[in-house]
């Protein structure tokens, strides 16, 4: 597996037109990644996107290495081989995509956003005003659970009071020629994580958790701590 930082070659002939094309939705940022590699239709990469001096910059973890057929990014790689012990902390920030998955009454299995699920079963919008939990106690809740759900089988554990849960935004993307938009939302959380099982660590760090991969969430960022 490789590691990437992907950055827009900012003096490139062609810059200007992707900034375009990423200005348009997240949908922009979801096609100029899956464009550096050959393989995209199996999807065997992850990406996270963040900002350096307001441009986007990608970090990606994928099985081949991308290749600039626009040429305009600046593309650093290296190896990502991680060697993990068991009962490791390592500090780890997570962009992902909470959701449950419930029955309706016919029957159907829908994914649905953790914070909105939170606020449904409790009846938030029926709640008079005063006994409403204010909106980061629900997001916190919900997400540390949601992610509690997730770590044994991803090969980790965590002390809930040392994972900060913030950012909480709901997303559109849309599709060329597709009018009804694609949605989810997105949790960030960040904070200390105990490795429990190297080597299903190490598969999430490769396969990543949760859904929505393909729009930039899923991808757990390591480093070594405390």
């Amino acid at each position: 597996m490789y590691f990437h930082r992907i950055s827009l070659n900012r003096n490139g002939r062609d810059t200007a037109k992707t900034v375009q094309a990423l200005q348009s939705d997240i949908y922009g940022h979801h096609q100029l990644i899956w464009q550096l590699f050959t393989d995209a239709d199996k999807r065997r990469f992850l990406f996270r996107q963040d900002d350096a001096d307001g441009w986007p910059r990608y970090y990606v973890v994928s099985a081949e290495l991308p290749q600039d057929k626009l040429g305009v990014w600046q593309i650093e790689s290296k190896e990502y081989r991680p060697r993990l012990t068991e009962g490791q902390h390592l500090l780890f920030s997570l962009r992902a995509n909470p959701v449950v998955t419930r029955k309706d009454k016919q029957g159907k299995r829908h994914r649905h956003d953790v914070v909105m699920n939170a606020k449904n079963r409790m009846g938030f919008n029926e709640m008079p005003l005063q006994d409403r939990p204010p909106l980061n106690q629900i997001m916190n809740e919900a997400g540390l659970k949601w992610l509690a759900d997730r770590a044994e089988r991803h090969g980790f554990s965590f002390a809930a009071d040392r994972v900060v849960t913030e950012g909480y935004q709901q997303h559109k993307a849309f599709k060329r020629k597709v009018q009804i938009p694609i949605k989810f939302s997105t949790l960030e959380f960040s904070g200390v994580l105990r490795v429990s099982d190297p080597k299903l660590f190490v598969q999430s760090l490769f396969q990543g958790i949760g859904p929505a991969k393909g729009f930039g969430c899923g991808m757990l960022m390591v480093r070594p701590g405390s």
